[in-house]
C-alpha cells in the first residue's frame, strides 16, 4: 500500500509539473508572435524610403510616443553642441539647464511600448479589430469595408502623424513665439550674406531659399504654421507655387544641357521613376504596365515640339513626387489583397478578424503570407 501510495503520488506530482511548465503565458499572443514598436524616426530619416503608417491609432500614439523620446534625445544633443561651441543660446543667455531635465513622455519606461503591445490582457489584437471596425465602416454602413474606406482611413492616420511633427518642428523653430518662422530660423547656422547670390543647386543655400519663397504664400518673408507645413511637406500642399517648383526642379534634375526642357534622352531618369512605382505595384494591378518609354513621352509632349516643360510634367507629379493619397492607396490595396478570402474587394469584421496580424504589419513583401512568424516593418 506504502509503495502505491508513493507511485500514486509521483504520478499526481509528474501530471502537475508537465502542465504547469507547458502551460503557455495567457498575456501573450499566439503563434509565437511578438509585436515590436517600431523607431520611426530612424525610418524618416532614410529619404529613399517612405514610411508607412501604423494602422491602429493605439499602435500609432506608441510610435510617437517612441519617436518623440528619440528626437528629443538627438535633438538636445545636436543643441548642447551648439550651445556648446558658441557658449550660448540663440538669444544670447548662457544655457544652464541639462539634458536631464527636458523630460519625454516615456523617461523610465523605455521598453514599455513593447510590452504593451504583447500583453492580450491589455492589447488584445481581435478586440481591437473589432472596435475599429465601425469606424472605418462609414461611407456606406454597410457591413463591409471598402477599398476607398481603408484608403481614407490611412489618409486620415497619415496627416494626423504629419501635423504632430510640423506642430513640434514649429515650435522648435518659432523661437521667439509670434507664430512665424524665417528662413535663418529654420537654418541658424547660415547668415544673410550666405544667401546672397547663392547657388540653387540642390541642398545648397540659394535650393532652400527658394523652396522657402515658394511656400511662403503671402510674400512676407515669414512661414506661419500652415505655410510651414506646406514647406516641409511640397507633395501635399494646395500651394499651385510649390507644384510648380517641384515640376521646375524635376526639369532641373535631368536637364543635363540646361535649356529648361526635357528631351527624349533627358527623359530617362523620370521615366524609370514611373517604371520604378509601376513594377512596384505589379502585384496589386494584374495586366497592368507602364507604357513604353517613347510612347510616353509623346503623350506628354502636348504641343509635339519634341521637348517637355514643367506644365507638360504635371500629369505625372502625382508618382514623380507621391504623396500621403498615393502611399495610402498602396496600403490600402495590400491589406484587401491579404485579407479578402472570397476576392469581392471589400472586407467582412470576419476576414479582418481571420488575418489581424495583417493590419499590424506594413511590410510589402511576399513572406507575410507565410503561415510561420516573420519579423514586420511596421513594428520596427
Amino acid at each position: 500500500m506504502v509503495r502505491a501510495s508513493i507511485v500514486y503520488t509521483l504520478l499526481v506530482l509528474g501530471f502537475l509539473s508537465l502542465f504547469i511548465f507547458s502551460k503557455k503565458d495567457p498575456r501573450r499572443h499566439g503563434l509565437g508572435r511578438r509585436l515590436i514598436v517600431r523607431s520611426t524616426l530612424a525610418s524618416k530619416a532614410n529619404a529613399s524610403h517612405h514610411e508607412s503608417v501604423a494602422f491602429d491609432p493605439v499602435v500609432a500614439r506608441l510610435e510617437w510616443l517612441r519617436e518623440n523620446r528619440d528626437w528629443e534625445r538627438d535633438h538636445f544633443q545636436e543643441l548642447y553642441k551648439s550651445w556648446n561651441e558658441t557658449g550660448a543660446t540663440h538669444d544670447g543667455q548662457h544655457h544652464a539647464q541639462g539634458h536631464e531635465e527636458q523630460p519625454s513622455h516615456w523617461d523610465g519606461h523605455e521598453g514599455d511600448e513593447d510590452d504593451y503591445l504583447n500583453d492580450e490582457h491589455q492589447f488584445n489584437i481581435s478586440h481591437r479589430l473589432e472596435l475599429l471596425f465601425p469606424l472605418l465602416d462609414t461611407d456606406p454602413r454597410d457591413n463591409v469595408v471598402s477599398l476607398g474606406e481603408l484608403q481614407d482611413w490611412h489618409v486620415q492616420q497619415a496627416r494626423k502623424l504629419s501635423k504632430q511633427r510640423t506642430d513640434r518642428e514649429f515650435e522648435m523653430r518659432d523661437r521667439n513665439k509670434d507664430g512665424l518662422v524665417s528662413l535663418l530660423d529654420y537654418l541658424p547656422h547660415l547668415s544673410a550674406e550666405a544667401l546672397v547670390n547663392a547657388s540653387t543647386d540642390h541642398g545648397e543655400p540659394g535650393w532652400w531659399k527658394e523652396h522657402f519663397d515658394m511656400a511662403d504664400a503671402n510674400g512676407d518673408g515669414f512661414l506661419n504654421h500652415t505655410e510651414f507645413n506646406d514647406f516641409l511637406h511640397p507633395e501635399d500642399s494646395r500651394n499651385p507655387k510649390l507644384h510648380h517648383w517641384l515640376r521646375r526642379e524635376q526639369i532641373r534634375e535631368s536637364d543635363h544641357d540646361k535649356d529648361g526642357k526635357l528631351s527624349l534622352d533627358e527623359f530617362d531618369h523620370v521615366y524609370d521613376v514611373l517604371r520604378y512605382y509601376g513594377e512596384d505595384l505589379s502585384h496589386l494591378h494584374q495586366g497592368h504596365d507602364v507604357t513604353d518609354r517613347r510612347d510616353k513621352f509623346k503623350e506628354l509632349d502636348r504641343n509635339m515640339d519634341g521637348f517637355l516643360t514643367e506644365d507638360e510634367l504635371e500629369p505625372i507629379m502625382g508618382k514623380l513626387h507621391p504623396g500621403e493619397s498615393f502611399y495610402a492607396r498602396q496600403q490600402a490595396e495590400y491589406l484587401v489583397q491579404q485579407a479578402d478570402e472570397n476576392k469581392d474587394g471589400v472586407l467582412t469584421l470576419h476576414e479582418m478578424l481571420e488575418h489581424p496580424y495583417v493590419f499590424y504589419s506594413t511590410a510589402f513583401t511576399p513572406q507575410d503570407s507565410h503561415e510561420e512568424y516573420q519579423d514586420h516593418d511596421e513594428f520596427r
